[in-house]
């Protein structure tokens, strides 16, 4: 399936960021590191955090047939608002 566009999350402090890594692990997901890629069920997403700028930007590289790559890009973005909200 083809990728989404980078999603880019303005004013994500370094704390926010950890407790997004925070949730990604606690779904199985790895987020270790500012920069990488990790799977998980098909999904591929890629993530770079600049601490200096404090800037998140997601991207969504590949879905499996049966998930669309826009229903990856509405949950990255209501679990970035979600946790932007809760702090």
């Amino acid at each position: 399936m083809a990728q989404c566009a980078p999603q880019v999350f303005p004013g994500i402090s370094p704390q926010q960021f950890a407790e997004l890594t925070a949730k990604a692990k606690a779904a199985g997901i790895d987020l270790s590191g500012n920069n990488g890629a990790a799977s998980k069920f098909g999904v591929e997403v890629a993530w770079s955090y600049a601490p200096d700028k404090q800037e998140l930007t997601l991207q969504c590289l590949r879905t499996p047939f049966f998930v669309s790559a826009e229903d990856v890009d509405a949950k990255l973005q209501s679990l970035v608002k979600e946790t932007l909200a809760g702090s």
